[in-house]
């Protein structure tokens, strides 16, 4: 079943590779025993599924994150169970992916009016008289 991203993308499973491997720290006889984390990788760089500017946001974005052969890689081992490790690697990706799916809005550039130019400079002025009036030695 592919991972659904929005209504218009998704990754299908032969793009997802899993392993899987022995969780860390406590646990007992389900940690040294049973391959409960989930690591997943997906090659960011040769997905058909993403549209250039969605790959140049996503490698621009998570360039920290992408190994050197192009791909992301994304390992849980909060649960004890396999599936639910599985799952959350997929939220994660899907959230990465839905974070840079829509373009930023360019900035419109504009200029204060000049009302607030007025205003910032008034407000200067008296700042300005205010520190000159502290103080100081009448002899000097």
């Amino acid at each position: 079943m592919p991972l659904s991203i929005s209504s218009t993308l998704a990754i299908s499973d032969d793009e997802l590779d899993f392993q899987f491997a022995r969780s860390s720290g406590p646990g007992g006889q389900n940690v040294n025993k049973v391959s409960t984390k989930a690591i997943l990788r997906w090659n960011a760089t040769t997905s058909p599924s993403l549209s250039a500017a969605v790959r140049a946001r996503f490698l621009a974005r998570y360039a920290s994150r992408i190994l050197s052969d192009g791909s992301i890689q994304i390992a849980r081992d909060e649960s004890r169970s396999q599936l639910r490790n599985r799952a959350a690697c997929l939220d994660e990706l899907a959230s990465m992916i839905a974070a840079v799916l829509v373009a930023p809005k360019k900035r419109k550039a504009t200029r204060p009016t000049r009302g607030a130019t007025e205003r910032r400079l008034a407000e200067k002025k008296r700042r300005s008289d205010t520190k000159r009036t502290r103080g100081g030695r009448a002899d000097e």
